[in-house]
């Protein structure tokens, strides 16, 4: 008995080492790097990550094209976390650790990318985040190439304020449910707060994901601008924005009454919408899709022809936007720190990802910070025009270094390295 313990313990001790030789070998002699993509392409989050999979997928194939990375393919592996907060975890460590990826492309929502954050520590690889976001986080394991707040919120309040943005006086601060706008928004009041707006000229509101009815939000906003200018400061997020936008429009509620900047609406959000009663509406990013120079006609022209080639829905009236801009640099810097580093390796990646710099469609050059793991952009304010375009009414001279910890929040001063 104790001999036939002792083989049967002895054989698959063998036969493990074999399996872990033979995934060893397999693993080196692959052709191809395997990266995730993790969006929503189902679910109340659908209406806007689903163009960040395929501009993920257009430019894997363009790497591709040229020779991919480290002489090797990259191969996509795509997945739907559903707009459920709790799956892009599963999904996630279904990416990292079954499928081996050697880094993930994803998420939109603060959210799903806090959902997914022990994961990837844990299983130490590297999550590429495309959206601007509330900040107040800094992850080794996190690339964050869309905005902190000093690189879009705050500078679109200033521009609000000032007598080209309107001079407005008082605030509505209205965002879907959950961490994002509520964070956003703790900054922006004590930001107010400092340029001496009282509380009693801010107001809060929150609706939860996929809300759909905003008559009485939106006859509350026209009350509340009675008593002197208003701004209404949108962090809606997803399919949400169409019924609110509709509602502006039905309520008569003009840009020249009431201004809306939205940070979370952009081009691909307005395709679903009639954009005529908006007019004048603003939107803070650090990318729009109407910006000139070669590299964003390039760009542009780029998309257009994948979507049609891969037939996309609606192929023909697809547009570019600021989180897709961001997807495409991510992937780009990636490929770039891969090349450095000459290995996927996660810890040599990090360490190749600082200082790495990429000629981006808004026509900046943008820097990867090597302390904070975030992206020098620049800040663009535009007006929305009756063809669903942004027209842009301000912007920076230059791309601005992240600040992910606001220092409008006590307790945040020196802390924005790792």
């Amino acid at each position: 008995m104790q001999t036939r313990r002792t083989f049967i313990a002895t054989f698959t001790q063998i036969a493990a080492g074999a399996a872990m030789l033979m995934g060893g070998v397999s693993a080196q002699a692959a052709d191809t790097i395997k990266v995730g993509i993790l969006h929503s392409l189902s679910g109340t989050m659908a209406i806007s990550e689903t163009s960040l999979k395929d501009v993920a997928l257009m430019t894997i194939d363009e790497i591709n094209a040229n020779g991919g990375v480290l002489g090797k393919k990259l191969e996509a592996v795509v997945v739907d976390p559903a707009s459920n907060w709790p799956l892009f975890a599963e999904k996630a460590r279904q990416l990292i650790a079954k499928d081996k990826v050697a880094a993930v492309f994803g998420c939109w929502t603060s959210v799903s990318r806090k959902s997914v954050l022990p994961v990837f520590k844990e299983l130490n690889s590297i999550l590429y985040y495309p959206v601007q976001y509330e900040g107040e986080e800094l992850e080794k394991n996190v690339f964050y190439t869309g905005a902190a707040p000093n690189q879009q919120a705050i500078p679109a309040v200033e521009y609000l304020m000032s007598k080209d943005g309107g001079a407005a006086k008082r605030f509505v601060l209205l965002g879907t449910d959950y961490v994002y706008p509520r964070t956003t928004n703790k900054i922006l009041r004590a930001f107010l707060k400092s340029k001496g707006v009282k509380d009693s000229d801010i107001d809060e509101v929150y609706t939860p994901f996929g809300h759909s009815d905003y008559q009485t939000i939106v006859a509350n906003i026209k009350k509340f601008s009675a008593g002197g200018k208003t701004a209404v400061i949108s962090t809606i997020n997803g399919d949400s924005n169409v019924p609110f936008y509709k509602e502006l429009g039905n309520a008569g509620l003009k840009a020249t009454d009431v201004p809306v900047v939205a940070f979370s609406v952009g081009e691909e959000e307005l395709r679903g919408v009639d954009t005529k009663p908006l007019l004048g509406h603003l939107a803070a990013w650090n990318y729009f899709e109407s910006v000139k120079n070669p590299v964003n006609s390039e760009f542009i022209n780029k998309w257009k022809a994948y979507a049609v080639a891969k037939k996309l829905p609606n192929a023909n009236t697809v547009v570019t936007n600021d989180p897709m801009e961001a997807t495409y640099v991510g992937i780009h810097m990636w490929k770039q720190a891969v090349e450095k580093a000459g290995t996927t390796d996660t810890d040599k990646v990090i360490a190749a990802m600082g200082g790495q710099s990429f000629k981006a469609p808004s026509g900046f050059t943008l820097t990867m910070d090597p302390t904070n793991h975030h992206l020098h952009k620049p800040v663009m304010i535009g007006e929305i025009k009756g063809d669903g375009q942004f027209s842009v009414v301000w912007k920076t001279k230059a791309p601005l270094r992240a600040q992910p910890w606001s220092p409008f929040i006590k307790g945040n001063e020196g802390k924005q390295k790792m």
